[in-house]
Protein backbone atom coordinates (compact mmCIF):
# COMPACT_ATOMS: atom_id res chain seq x y z
CA UNK A 1 0.00 0.00 0.00
CA UNK A 2 3.27 2.86 0.46
CA UNK A 3 3.04 5.22 -2.32
CA UNK A 4 6.09 4.24 -4.52
CA UNK A 5 6.03 6.69 -7.30
CA UNK A 6 3.93 9.78 -8.79
CA UNK A 7 3.63 11.15 -12.09
CA UNK A 8 1.88 14.03 -13.32
CA UNK A 9 1.08 15.03 -16.92
CA UNK A 10 -0.82 17.64 -18.51
CA UNK A 11 -3.49 15.77 -20.64
CA UNK A 12 -6.60 17.85 -22.67
CA UNK A 13 -9.54 18.60 -21.12
CA UNK A 14 -13.24 18.02 -23.67
CA UNK A 15 -12.84 21.79 -24.46
CA UNK A 16 -9.58 21.28 -25.39
CA UNK A 17 -8.01 23.28 -22.49
CA UNK A 18 -5.15 21.16 -20.82
CA UNK A 19 -5.59 19.48 -16.99
CA UNK A 20 -3.43 17.45 -15.14
CA UNK A 21 -3.52 13.52 -14.89
CA UNK A 22 -1.85 12.00 -11.55
CA UNK A 23 -0.23 8.58 -11.30
CA UNK A 24 -0.18 6.51 -8.48
CA UNK A 25 2.07 3.71 -7.81
CA UNK A 26 2.18 1.48 -4.78
CA UNK A 27 3.96 -1.56 -3.89
CA UNK A 28 1.08 -3.69 -5.26
CA UNK A 29 -1.35 -1.35 -7.09
CA UNK A 30 -1.87 1.60 -9.28
CA UNK A 31 -4.57 4.23 -9.54
CA UNK A 32 -5.00 7.25 -12.22
CA UNK A 33 -7.56 10.01 -11.88
CA UNK A 34 -7.50 13.14 -14.01
CA UNK A 35 -9.39 16.48 -12.87
CA UNK A 36 -12.23 18.44 -14.68
CA UNK A 37 -12.72 22.02 -15.05
CA UNK A 38 -15.94 24.21 -15.09
CA UNK A 39 -16.50 27.47 -16.83
CA UNK A 40 -19.48 28.44 -14.60
CA UNK A 41 -17.55 28.67 -11.35
CA UNK A 42 -18.90 29.02 -8.22
CA UNK A 43 -17.04 32.54 -6.18
CA UNK A 44 -16.23 30.59 -3.11
CA UNK A 45 -14.88 27.28 -5.00
CA UNK A 46 -10.98 26.43 -4.95
CA UNK A 47 -8.88 27.58 -7.09
CA UNK A 48 -8.72 25.68 -9.94
CA UNK A 49 -4.63 26.33 -10.59
CA UNK A 50 -1.86 29.00 -9.58
CA UNK A 51 -1.12 31.79 -11.30
CA UNK A 52 0.82 30.31 -13.77
CA UNK A 53 -1.54 27.27 -14.46
CA UNK A 54 -1.16 23.56 -15.23
CA UNK A 55 2.44 23.77 -15.71
CA UNK A 56 3.35 26.04 -12.54
CA UNK A 57 0.79 23.43 -10.51
CA UNK A 58 2.65 20.49 -11.93
CA UNK A 59 6.20 21.84 -10.73
CA UNK A 60 5.02 23.08 -7.78
CA UNK A 61 3.43 19.82 -6.47
CA UNK A 62 6.63 17.94 -7.89
CA UNK A 63 8.53 19.87 -5.67
CA UNK A 64 6.65 20.70 -2.80
CA UNK A 65 4.13 17.49 -2.41
CA UNK A 66 4.89 14.88 -4.35
CA UNK A 67 8.41 14.32 -1.90
CA UNK A 68 6.11 14.40 1.22
CA UNK A 69 3.72 11.82 -0.52
CA UNK A 70 6.21 9.14 -1.27
CA UNK A 71 6.59 6.41 1.57
CA UNK A 72 2.51 7.10 2.65
CA UNK A 73 0.12 4.22 2.32
CA UNK A 74 -2.34 5.02 -0.20
CA UNK A 75 -5.24 3.58 2.26
CA UNK A 76 -4.51 6.66 4.83
CA UNK A 77 -6.82 8.99 2.79
CA UNK A 78 -7.19 11.32 5.34
CA UNK A 79 -3.97 11.72 5.64
CA UNK A 80 -3.17 12.03 2.16
CA UNK A 81 -6.08 14.54 1.75
CA UNK A 82 -4.55 16.37 5.42
CA UNK A 83 -1.00 16.11 3.35
CA UNK A 84 -2.45 18.27 0.47
CA UNK A 85 -4.04 20.98 2.32
CA UNK A 86 -1.00 21.33 4.76
CA UNK A 87 1.31 21.80 1.73
CA UNK A 88 -0.80 24.03 -0.18
CA UNK A 89 -1.04 26.20 2.81
CA UNK A 90 -4.21 28.15 1.69
CA UNK A 91 -7.54 27.80 2.24
CA UNK A 92 -8.80 28.01 -1.19
CA UNK A 93 -5.80 25.96 -2.79
CA UNK A 94 -4.59 29.03 -4.64
CA UNK A 95 -0.95 27.72 -3.96
CA UNK A 96 -1.04 24.12 -5.93
CA UNK A 97 -4.79 24.32 -7.23
CA UNK A 98 -7.57 22.77 -6.59
CA UNK A 99 -7.57 20.52 -9.60
CA UNK A 100 -4.11 19.28 -9.08
CA UNK A 101 -5.44 17.94 -5.02
CA UNK A 102 -7.91 16.63 -6.82
CA UNK A 103 -6.22 14.62 -9.23
CA UNK A 104 -3.83 12.88 -6.82
CA UNK A 105 -6.36 12.47 -3.57
CA UNK A 106 -8.77 10.52 -6.14
CA UNK A 107 -5.57 8.61 -7.67
CA UNK A 108 -4.49 7.47 -4.01
CA UNK A 109 -8.16 6.32 -3.47
CA UNK A 110 -8.36 4.50 -6.77
CA UNK A 111 -4.82 2.68 -5.91
CA UNK A 112 -5.79 2.07 -2.68
CA UNK A 113 -9.17 0.61 -4.08
CA UNK A 114 -7.26 -1.48 -6.68
CA UNK A 115 -4.59 -3.37 -4.03
CA UNK A 116 -7.88 -4.54 -2.38
CA UNK A 117 -8.97 -5.93 -5.87
CA UNK A 118 -12.43 -3.91 -5.71
CA UNK A 119 -13.95 -1.32 -7.07
CA UNK A 120 -13.73 2.24 -6.45
CA UNK A 121 -17.53 2.75 -5.20
CA UNK A 122 -17.20 -0.32 -2.78
CA UNK A 123 -13.72 0.92 -1.42
CA UNK A 124 -15.44 4.09 -0.33
CA UNK A 125 -18.40 2.87 0.68
CA UNK A 126 -17.33 0.11 2.61
CA UNK A 127 -20.19 -2.69 3.15
CA UNK A 128 -22.75 -0.52 1.10
CA UNK A 129 -25.71 0.14 0.42
CA UNK A 130 -25.31 0.97 -2.77
CA UNK A 131 -27.67 3.38 -4.61
CA UNK A 132 -27.40 3.57 -8.58
CA UNK A 133 -28.58 7.69 -9.11
CA UNK A 134 -31.11 8.51 -11.34
CA UNK A 135 -28.87 9.65 -14.33
CA UNK A 136 -29.54 13.57 -15.30
CA UNK A 137 -28.70 15.08 -18.56
CA UNK A 138 -28.25 18.80 -20.25
CA UNK A 139 -30.28 18.24 -23.44
CA UNK A 140 -30.53 22.37 -24.21
CA UNK A 141 -28.77 25.64 -23.26
CA UNK A 142 -26.67 28.46 -23.09
CA UNK A 143 -24.97 30.57 -20.85
CA UNK A 144 -21.53 30.40 -19.57
CA UNK A 145 -21.43 26.84 -21.73
CA UNK A 146 -22.77 27.69 -25.33
CA UNK A 147 -22.73 31.47 -27.23
CA UNK A 148 -25.77 32.51 -29.08
CA UNK A 149 -28.02 29.95 -26.38
CA UNK A 150 -30.22 31.06 -24.20
CA UNK A 151 -29.94 32.78 -20.80
CA UNK A 152 -30.73 30.12 -18.99
CA UNK A 153 -27.75 27.53 -19.00
CA UNK A 154 -28.56 24.20 -19.08
CA UNK A 155 -32.52 22.88 -19.56
CA UNK A 156 -32.16 19.10 -18.02
CA UNK A 157 -33.85 15.72 -18.24
CA UNK A 158 -33.61 13.19 -14.83
CA UNK A 159 -34.97 9.54 -16.09
CA UNK A 160 -36.03 7.56 -13.60
CA UNK A 161 -36.51 3.47 -14.54
CA UNK A 162 -35.48 0.22 -12.51
CA UNK A 163 -33.18 -0.22 -15.56
CA UNK A 164 -30.51 2.22 -15.22
CA UNK A 165 -29.85 1.73 -19.26
CA UNK A 166 -33.28 2.07 -20.09
CA UNK A 167 -33.44 5.76 -18.03
CA UNK A 168 -30.04 6.46 -19.79
CA UNK A 169 -30.92 6.02 -23.50
CA UNK A 170 -34.60 7.67 -22.56
CA UNK A 171 -32.17 10.66 -21.82
CA UNK A 172 -30.60 10.19 -25.12
CA UNK A 173 -33.50 10.15 -27.12
CA UNK A 174 -34.73 13.25 -25.28
CA UNK A 175 -31.30 14.98 -26.68
CA UNK A 176 -32.64 13.28 -30.35
CA UNK A 177 -35.85 14.79 -30.15
CA UNK A 178 -35.05 18.16 -28.90
CA UNK A 179 -32.65 18.26 -31.69
CA UNK A 180 -35.47 17.25 -34.42
CA UNK A 181 -37.71 19.69 -32.97
CA UNK A 182 -35.39 22.19 -33.25
CA UNK A 183 -34.71 21.25 -36.85
CA UNK A 184 -38.22 21.84 -37.58
CA UNK A 185 -38.35 25.69 -35.38
CA UNK A 186 -35.18 26.85 -37.45
CA UNK A 187 -34.88 24.56 -41.07
CA UNK A 188 -32.43 27.51 -42.63
CA UNK A 189 -30.14 28.26 -39.17
CA UNK A 190 -26.78 26.27 -38.66
CA UNK A 191 -27.74 24.54 -35.01
CA UNK A 192 -24.32 23.69 -32.73
CA UNK A 193 -23.38 22.14 -28.88
CA UNK A 194 -22.12 23.89 -26.00
CA UNK A 195 -19.58 22.70 -23.95
CA UNK A 196 -21.63 19.70 -22.62
CA UNK A 197 -23.70 18.62 -25.74
CA UNK A 198 -26.39 20.18 -25.81
CA UNK A 199 -28.46 21.76 -28.27
CA UNK A 200 -27.70 25.36 -28.35
CA UNK A 201 -30.33 27.61 -30.42
CA UNK A 202 -31.74 31.44 -30.92
CA UNK A 203 -34.67 30.89 -28.53
CA UNK A 204 -36.25 32.44 -25.54
CA UNK A 205 -35.95 31.03 -22.32
CA UNK A 206 -39.43 29.83 -21.82
CA UNK A 207 -39.75 28.97 -25.38
CA UNK A 208 -36.25 26.69 -24.94
CA UNK A 209 -38.26 25.09 -21.46
CA UNK A 210 -41.20 24.63 -23.60
CA UNK A 211 -39.38 22.29 -26.02
CA UNK A 212 -37.74 20.48 -24.10
CA UNK A 213 -40.56 19.75 -21.42
CA UNK A 214 -42.94 18.52 -24.52
CA UNK A 215 -39.55 17.02 -25.89
CA UNK A 216 -39.71 15.02 -22.66
CA UNK A 217 -43.54 14.17 -22.35
CA UNK A 218 -43.11 12.50 -26.29
CA UNK A 219 -40.01 10.45 -24.87
CA UNK A 220 -41.96 9.27 -21.71
CA UNK A 221 -44.81 8.04 -22.97
CA UNK A 222 -42.83 6.01 -26.07
CA UNK A 223 -40.62 4.82 -23.69
CA UNK A 224 -42.39 4.22 -20.61
CA UNK A 225 -39.59 6.32 -18.62
CA UNK A 226 -40.36 8.33 -16.13
CA UNK A 227 -38.71 11.46 -17.52
CA UNK A 228 -38.58 14.93 -15.27
CA UNK A 229 -37.53 18.26 -16.79
CA UNK A 230 -35.45 20.87 -14.96
CA UNK A 231 -33.13 23.59 -15.49
CA UNK A 232 -29.69 24.93 -14.02
CA UNK A 233 -29.96 28.78 -14.22
CA UNK A 234 -26.63 29.49 -13.32
CA UNK A 235 -28.16 32.59 -12.49
CA UNK A 236 -24.99 34.17 -10.85
CA UNK A 237 -23.58 34.49 -13.95
CA UNK A 238 -26.65 36.89 -14.87
CA UNK A 239 -26.65 39.05 -11.40
CA UNK A 240 -25.53 42.63 -11.99
CA UNK A 241 -26.16 45.44 -9.58
CA UNK A 242 -28.87 43.58 -7.55
CA UNK A 243 -30.52 42.46 -10.72
CA UNK A 244 -30.99 39.11 -12.86
CA UNK A 245 -30.68 40.72 -16.14
CA UNK A 246 -32.37 39.00 -19.01
CA UNK A 247 -32.25 39.76 -22.61
CA UNK A 248 -35.83 40.34 -22.59
CA UNK A 249 -36.54 41.59 -18.73
CA UNK A 250 -34.57 42.60 -15.11
CA UNK A 251 -36.03 41.33 -12.15
CA UNK A 252 -35.57 42.02 -8.69
CA UNK A 253 -34.75 38.77 -6.00
CA UNK A 254 -38.07 38.53 -4.91
CA UNK A 255 -39.45 38.77 -8.69
CA UNK A 256 -36.76 36.30 -9.74
CA UNK A 257 -37.93 34.03 -7.04
CA UNK A 258 -41.48 34.25 -8.08
CA UNK A 259 -40.83 33.70 -11.59
CA UNK A 260 -38.65 30.41 -11.19
CA UNK A 261 -41.52 29.23 -8.69
CA UNK A 262 -43.95 29.98 -11.66
CA UNK A 263 -42.18 28.17 -13.88
CA UNK A 264 -41.86 24.92 -11.04
CA UNK A 265 -45.67 25.19 -11.06
CA UNK A 266 -46.73 25.68 -14.96
CA UNK A 267 -44.15 23.12 -16.30
CA UNK A 268 -44.21 20.66 -13.41
CA UNK A 269 -40.41 20.95 -12.95
CA UNK A 270 -38.59 18.37 -11.07
CA UNK A 271 -35.25 20.53 -10.08
CA UNK A 272 -34.20 23.73 -10.49
CA UNK A 273 -30.06 24.76 -9.68
CA UNK A 274 -28.38 27.49 -8.69
CA UNK A 275 -31.86 29.67 -9.02
CA UNK A 276 -30.29 32.51 -7.67
CA UNK A 277 -26.77 34.62 -6.85
CA UNK A 278 -24.49 32.49 -4.81
CA UNK A 279 -24.13 34.62 -1.98
CA UNK A 280 -28.16 35.52 -1.29
CA UNK A 281 -29.18 32.63 1.34
CA UNK A 282 -32.20 34.53 2.03
CA UNK A 283 -33.95 34.59 -1.53
CA UNK A 284 -33.02 30.94 -1.82
CA UNK A 285 -34.71 29.87 1.35
CA UNK A 286 -38.19 31.91 0.27
CA UNK A 287 -38.31 30.13 -3.18
CA UNK A 288 -37.47 26.57 -1.23
CA UNK A 289 -40.32 27.10 0.96
CA UNK A 290 -42.70 27.50 -2.01
CA UNK A 291 -41.87 24.25 -4.03
CA UNK A 292 -41.66 20.55 -3.18
CA UNK A 293 -39.22 20.73 -6.16
CA UNK A 294 -35.47 20.33 -5.83
CA UNK A 295 -33.59 23.41 -5.16
CA UNK A 296 -30.24 22.60 -6.09
CA UNK A 297 -27.14 24.73 -4.71
CA UNK A 298 -23.96 24.52 -6.63
CA UNK A 299 -22.54 27.57 -6.64
CA UNK A 300 -24.41 28.18 -3.33
CA UNK A 301 -22.42 25.53 -1.70
CA UNK A 302 -19.23 24.82 -3.83
CA UNK A 303 -19.25 21.51 -2.33
CA UNK A 304 -18.10 23.32 1.29
CA UNK A 305 -19.04 22.49 4.57
CA UNK A 306 -18.91 25.98 6.09
CA UNK A 307 -21.05 27.02 3.27
CA UNK A 308 -23.62 24.23 3.61
CA UNK A 309 -23.92 24.66 7.39
CA UNK A 310 -25.22 28.41 6.98
CA UNK A 311 -27.54 27.15 4.43
CA UNK A 312 -29.02 24.60 6.26
CA UNK A 313 -29.17 26.98 9.20
CA UNK A 314 -31.68 29.06 7.07
CA UNK A 315 -33.43 26.53 5.25
CA UNK A 316 -32.06 27.66 1.80
CA UNK A 317 -32.17 24.22 -0.30
CA UNK A 318 -33.63 20.88 -0.30
CA UNK A 319 -30.61 19.49 -2.52
CA UNK A 320 -27.34 20.11 -3.31
CA UNK A 321 -25.08 19.20 -6.25
CA UNK A 322 -21.58 17.91 -5.76
CA UNK A 323 -18.30 18.14 -7.43
CA UNK A 324 -15.18 17.31 -5.69
CA UNK A 325 -12.90 19.81 -8.10
CA UNK A 326 -15.03 22.11 -5.65
CA UNK A 327 -13.13 21.25 -2.46
CA UNK A 328 -10.22 19.72 -3.38
CA UNK A 329 -10.14 16.37 -1.88
CA UNK A 330 -11.75 13.41 -1.54
CA UNK A 331 -12.13 13.59 2.27
CA UNK A 332 -13.80 16.93 2.22
CA UNK A 333 -16.24 15.66 -0.37
CA UNK A 334 -17.08 12.92 1.84
CA UNK A 335 -17.65 15.46 4.64
CA UNK A 336 -20.01 17.66 2.76
CA UNK A 337 -22.29 14.36 1.65
CA UNK A 338 -22.37 13.38 4.94
CA UNK A 339 -23.80 16.45 6.65
CA UNK A 340 -25.80 16.85 3.64
CA UNK A 341 -27.29 13.43 3.73
CA UNK A 342 -28.03 13.59 7.83
CA UNK A 343 -29.70 16.93 7.08
CA UNK A 344 -32.20 15.33 4.67
CA UNK A 345 -31.12 16.52 1.79
CA UNK A 346 -30.58 14.65 -1.84
CA UNK A 347 -27.61 14.68 -3.48
CA UNK A 348 -26.30 15.35 -6.94
CA UNK A 349 -22.82 13.99 -8.08
CA UNK A 350 -21.58 16.55 -11.01
CA UNK A 351 -19.64 16.30 -14.02
CA UNK A 352 -18.15 19.89 -15.07
CA UNK A 353 -18.32 21.69 -18.56
CA UNK A 354 -14.52 20.87 -19.37
CA UNK A 355 -14.39 16.85 -18.71
CA UNK A 356 -12.47 14.26 -19.55
CA UNK A 357 -13.31 10.38 -19.42
CA UNK A 358 -12.14 9.50 -15.78
CA UNK A 359 -15.31 7.53 -14.62
CA UNK A 360 -14.94 8.41 -11.09
CA UNK A 361 -17.86 10.79 -10.49
CA UNK A 362 -20.02 7.02 -11.02
CA UNK A 363 -18.53 5.24 -8.63
CA UNK A 364 -18.40 8.22 -5.98
CA UNK A 365 -22.46 8.52 -6.87
CA UNK A 366 -23.14 4.82 -6.09
CA UNK A 367 -20.83 4.95 -3.15
CA UNK A 368 -22.56 8.34 -1.61
CA UNK A 369 -25.95 6.94 -2.77
CA UNK A 370 -26.62 10.10 -4.35
CA UNK A 371 -30.10 11.02 -5.66
CA UNK A 372 -29.02 11.62 -8.94
CA UNK A 373 -25.70 12.14 -11.50
CA UNK A 374 -25.64 14.76 -13.35
CA UNK A 375 -23.54 13.91 -16.26
CA UNK A 376 -24.84 15.20 -19.71
CA UNK A 377 -26.41 12.86 -22.15
CA UNK A 378 -24.16 12.90 -25.23
CA UNK A 379 -20.54 13.37 -26.19
CA UNK A 380 -17.92 10.90 -24.83
CA UNK A 381 -16.51 11.80 -21.69
CA UNK A 382 -19.92 12.32 -20.68
CA UNK A 383 -20.93 8.31 -21.82
CA UNK A 384 -17.39 7.50 -20.22
CA UNK A 385 -19.28 8.28 -16.89
CA UNK A 386 -22.73 6.51 -18.14
CA UNK A 387 -21.66 3.69 -19.47
CA UNK A 388 -19.14 3.06 -16.27
CA UNK A 389 -22.64 3.13 -14.06
CA UNK A 390 -24.04 0.57 -16.35
CA UNK A 391 -21.31 -1.66 -15.84
CA UNK A 392 -21.68 -1.20 -11.36
CA UNK A 393 -25.49 -1.81 -12.18
CA UNK A 394 -24.59 -4.86 -13.92
CA UNK A 395 -22.42 -5.95 -11.06
CA UNK A 396 -24.71 -4.91 -8.15
CA UNK A 397 -27.53 -7.44 -10.01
Amino acid sequence: MIIKDIFLRRVLDSRGNPTVEADITTGSSFGRAAAPAGASTGTHEAQAWPEGGVAAAIELARQDLVPQLLGLSAEEQVQVDTLLHEVDGTANFSHIGGNMAVAVSLATARAAAASQGIPLYRYVAGMGPYELPAPMGNVLGGGAHAVGGTDIQEFLVTSFDDDVSRAIEANAAVHRAVGAALREHFPDTALGKGDEGAWVAPLENVAALELVVEAARRVSEETGVDIRPGMDLAASEFYHNGKYVYKDRSLTPEEQVNFVASLIEDYDLYSVEDPLDQDDFESWAALTAKTKALVIGDDLYVTNVERLQKGLELGATNAILIKPNQIGTLTDTLNTVALAREAGLATVISHRSGETNDDAIAHLGVAFGCHAIKTGTVGGERIAKLNELVRIAGELT
